[in-house]
């Protein structure tokens, strides 16, 4: 488990993390969200210990990660898939810090399989691709089996193939009961891996909750129904507590109320449905309306306006 409370971050006059307080649980993929600037990699790097907080504190497993002895078999982390020195080979990278932690010569082997990379175990690291790099980090992430894992952008450079493994290894570990923390800013592998997220903005928490719960929170959520008297099923709805949209002709657009419970309310006025479809929310809609005013850096539309 990861506990990060009151967490805060300052250099000189500028305020990184701000009060920063949430939990990351064994047993599911918890994503870690926020715009450019927002605080996630200095928030990953506090809990590993390779920044000290200004106040407040981050502990691994009921302490601070520093305090842990052989680091590695309590928490792995792919923070930077570049820091790896590029003259060394893979198994000589792994190797040194399996030595380090004291952890078995074997688990080198193992992890460089999982991976995917034992067939370049030999090789120097300088001429690995970008998705190798991902996949070294990760590998370097499992060698001392931990229970927590941490991963910053971990799909950087992984071709479709890595990208889908990377997901199921995730899901994996997570059924295994593992405390897994993903930052990301690819909204489409959150919606296919997390099921928790945890959003920041500005270095403060906007949200902690299900992904779907997240998701339902933007104005893309909704249920499309088609019915030959739209202000009589309006007024209805309406009155049930709903939000409704009149669209083209015969259609509403409806939230605030299920599907189900939106037949129910027709059913019982006797009311005819032509069509009754729930329209999926969108995460990164969601994120986009509910980290707007978050975001330092805003590109300009085609009109001008930010």
């Amino acid at each position: 488990m990861i506990e990060v409370n009151e967490l805060t971050k300052r250099y000189g006059e500028v305020t990184a993390v701000n009060g920063l307080t949430f939990t990351v649980r064994p047993g599911c993929v918890t994503g870690f969200l926020g715009p450019n600037g927002a605080g996630k990699s200095t928030t990953m790097r506090m809990i590993l210990g390779l920044n000290r907080p200004t106040s407040g504190s981050a502990t691994v497993e009921g302490r601070p990660f520093a305090r842990h002895r052989a680091g590695l078999r309590h928490a792995g982390a792919l923070l930077d898939a570049g820091d790896v020195h590029g003259g060394r080979t893979a198994a000589a990278h792994l190797g040194a810090l399996a030595a380090g932690n004291g952890l078995p010569r074997r688990r080198v082997g193992e992890v460089l399989r999982d991976v995917g990379l034992e067939s370049a175990a030999r090789r120097r690291v300088g001429g690995f691709s970008l998705g190798m790099r991902q996949r070294l980090g990760i590998a370097a992430a499992l060698l001392g089996d931990p229970p927590v894992l941490l991963f910053d952008e971990p799909v950087n450079g992984l071709d479709p193939e890595g990208v889908r493994w990377v997901r199921g290894l995730f899901r994996r570990l997570a059924g295994e009961g593992r405390t897994v923390l993903v930052s990301s800013h690819l909204m489409s592998e959150m919606e296919h891996t997390a099921d928790r997220l945890v959003v920041i903005g500005r270095g403060e928490l906007i949200a902690d909750e299900s992904a779907a719960e997240f998701a339902a929170r933007g104005t893309g959520a909704g249920v499309i129904v088609r019915t030959p008297d739209p202000a009589e099923l309006a007024a209805v709805l309406t009155q049930a507590g709903a939000h409704v949209r009149q669209d083209d002709g015969d259609a509403l657009t409806v939230t605030g109320l299920t599907a189900a419970r939106v037949g129910e309310l027709a059913y019982e006025r006797r009311i005819l449905l032509r069509e009754l479809a729930p329209r999926a929310a969108s995460l990164e809609q969601a994120f986009m309306e509910l980290t707007a005013r978050h975001a330092d850096y805003r590109a300009m539309d085609g009109a001008g306006a930010p």
